[in-house]
């Protein structure tokens, strides 16, 4: 038996209506919009999410900020809106030199981040 939470289904993960703005710029779908978008959006996730846990094990806090602020408009224009506002947060709490609460605010942002990731790559694969 898992002690694992499933995970939310991408419609709760990702906003419909971001990805609907999405597939207007490509009615159609015959340029693959909507595909590249996320494939894009997929491969930068992962590799600021592997980012992310350097900085954040190498007590960078500069980095932090800047990951942050890198993933807070793109996971927004896909619908990831938890994980932008997740980003939001971690990027003020830097920029404030609110560093206490760091730790958790990276946590939340890192279980964002991952849920996005499989929301993206379910998407991706229907």
């Amino acid at each position: 038996m898992s002690l694992t939470p499933p995970s939310p289904p991408a419609a709760t993960v990702l906003d419909p209506v971001a990805l609907g703005r999405l597939r207007e710029l490509d009615p159609t779908g015959q340029a693959g919009v909507v595909r590249r978008v996320l494939s894009t959006f997929d491969g930068s996730l992962s590799q600021i999410l592997q980012n992310l846990e350097r900085a954040r094990g190498s007590g960078n806090v500069d980095e932090i900020r800047r990951l942050a602020h890198t993933l807070k408009s793109s996971s927004a224009s896909v619908g990831a809106l938890d994980l932008s506002s997740a980003c939001a947060r971690v990027e003020g709490l830097v920029r404030d030199q609110a560093l206490q609460p760091l730790p958790d605010a990276l946590a939340v942002l890192m279980r964002e981040g991952q849920a996005a990731l499989q929301a993206v790559r379910r998407q991706l694969d229907s």
